[in-house]
């Protein structure tokens, strides 16, 4: 099938809402039933499409995503595969596991009918993986945890998620950030290391609140992706949506518009080998 994967580095804090509570925090983020993991459902990814699409070219916004019928386009949820931690020896990690790195592969296999060409690293717990060369430190702490660190030649997956960061500068960092970590401790992560935010309606008379709440979000500098699919094959439409996504490449996802939440910035990354 001949589609394409589009990368969405979060530029803001986004907040796809999960429609219910979950213990004390009043307004979760949507997650994987299985995994847990922070994620962008379909129909919310192809909304927010629709909407972007709308601004650019609202004469065709029906053909490629359907109104009486479903259109030419098939969007997929958008999926975590790096999230930014705080790191205690230095400046923030992007990690990532070998879940996350094997279904990438898959996926784009979905997309182009190949494989991506690299091998998944495998760490064991309570250690991590950098880009050789990069960390001489023989501990790193990510949140509070220490890991031992182990160095491999990770160019393969540097070459791989680079084209789906819109930024040449995200795409440096992406050399000294990248951390792989065993899936059992990226779990942890992706469940207890999101922001929590409190806010707050104030009365306008006494300034006293009149109701607070808690609200996860997906922080800044995640990288998700999504992918573009066509219904039928040889349409045209995906390519024909890319040039537009390439053109304007902003788009505002999830909740919270407003006060500045949900903006992202697309990266399209055609099928083919990595």
């Amino acid at each position: 099938m001949s589609g394409t994967i589009i990368g969405l580095l979060a530029e803001t804090n986004l907040h796809p809402g999960s429609g219910q509570t979950a213990g004390a925090i009043d307004l979760p983020v949507s997650r994987e039933s299985t995994t847990q993991y922070p994620f962008v459902a379909g129909s919310s990814m192809k909304g927010a499409m629709r909407a972007y699409f709308q601004q650019w070219r609202a004469e065709r916004v029906d053909e490629f995503f359907g109104k009486d019928e479903a259109g030419a386009l098939i969007i997929s949820d958008a999926r975590v595969l790096l999230l930014p931690v705080r790191s205690l020896t230095g400046h923030y990690r992007w990690v990532t596991c070998p879940y996350l790195l094997e279904r990438f592969q898959r996926d784009f296999a979905l997309c182009s009918s190949k494989k991506a060409s690299f091998e998944v690293p495998k760490p064991q717990e309570g250690e991590v993986i950098v880009c050789e060369g990069k960390d001489s430190l023989p501990k790193l702490f990510v949140e509070e945890f220490a890991y031992t660190v182990k160095t491999e030649k990770l160019e393969g997956v540097i070459a791989a998620i680079a084209p789906l960061l819109h930024h040449e500068s995200m795409r440096h960092r992406l050399v000294e950030a990248l951390t792989i970590i065993a899936d059992t401790d990226f779990k942890y992560f992706a469940q207890y290391g999101l922001c929590i935010r409190a806010r707050n309606v104030l009365d306008d008379t006494t300034k006293t609140s009149k109701n607070l709440w808690y609200e996860e979000s997906i922080p800044s500098d995640t990288l998700l992706y999504s992918l573009c699919l066509p219904r039928f094959p040889l349409h045209k439409q995906v390519q024909e949506f890319l040039e537009t996504v390439t053109k304007h490449p902003y788009i505002q996802i999830g909740g919270n518009e407003t006060v500045g939440q949900g903006w992202c910035v697309m990266q399209p990354q055609s099928g083919g080998d990595i």
